[in-house]
């Protein structure tokens, strides 16, 4: 969590990366993240991936089929991760949703993300109200950071909620739909960014969904702390494989 709270006090707008662990291909999932990190990227999220992510856009949801179908699962994710401290300091986060961990084990999914390296989770389907109730003095006894998810839908009360609740930073989704790449973001998603700005919550925010270029993220990043990059980055590994990350960069920043 710490490496977290430090990233959020840097004097710049974040840049993190979402890519789904074991795709393109089993193997890739730490290279990817040494990369990125030598790209100048400021956090990574992990994908875990799972059979029904509801939430996902076709290109995520693709790439999931693909991670499984190589043979993706927790446990190898927490093999192929277990000397990465050794070579990457930013924050690393998982991003899954709730089924998997909790066949996993909640505490022991807890417990390996701490003997590994991992600062927080982003699970979509977990409420706040059943992760206070069951399962907050678990991720605090492991200093693992929980990270909540808030969108245009998402009412001031719960907003204010999630706030109180929060230790890093709040994920702000877009808009309502599912997840993918735009070109801009339009007049309701730019109120809504700066709707959420004028609440003056204590936690930063960092938008996801639908940044793709430097427009995006420049109008992610006008009222908010960072943004996050998705299904355009995956469609880019697609293409173009882990060992050639640093040009996907060049119309971002």
């Amino acid at each position: 969590m710490k490496r977290i709270q430090n990233k959020l006090k840097e004097n710049k707008k974040l840049l993190s990366i979402y890519f789904t662990a074991g795709f393109p291909k089993l193997e890739d999932t730490k290279t990817i993240i040494q990369n990125l990190e030598n790209s100048g990227v400021d956090m990574i999220e992990i994908g875990l991936p799972f059979s029904d992510p509801i939430a996902d856009g076709p290109t995520i949801q693709a790439s999931s089929t693909k991670a499984l179908e190589n043979g993706m699962t927790s446990d190898l994710l927490f093999q192929q991760l277990k000397d990465i401290r050794q070579t990457v300091e930013i924050p690393l986060l998982i991003m899954g949703y709730f089924n998997p961990i909790l066949q996993f084990g909640i505490e022991n999914f807890c417990k390996k993300c701490h003997e590994t390296g991992i600062d927080g989770l982003i699970i979509p389907d977990l409420p706040l109200e059943i992760y206070l109730s069951e399962y907050e003095p678990i991720f605090k006894k492991y200093q693992l950071a929980n990270i909540f998810l808030i969108t245009p839908q998402t009412s001031e009360e719960k907003i204010r909620q999630i706030d109180d609740n929060t230790d890093t930073f709040i994920y702000m989704v877009s808009s309502s739909s599912v997840t993918g790449s735009k070109t801009e973001f339009n007049q309701k998603q730019l109120a809504y960014f700066e709707k959420i700005a004028y609440m003056k919550l204590k936690n930063p925010q960092i938008i996801g969904f639908g940044i793709s270029n430097k427009t995006t993220f420049n109008q992610a990043t006008q009222s908010q702390k960072g943004a996050i990059i998705g299904s355009h980055f995956i469609n880019y590994l697609e293409k173009n494989g882990p060992l050639n990350i640093s040009p996907f960069f060049d119309d971002i920043r």
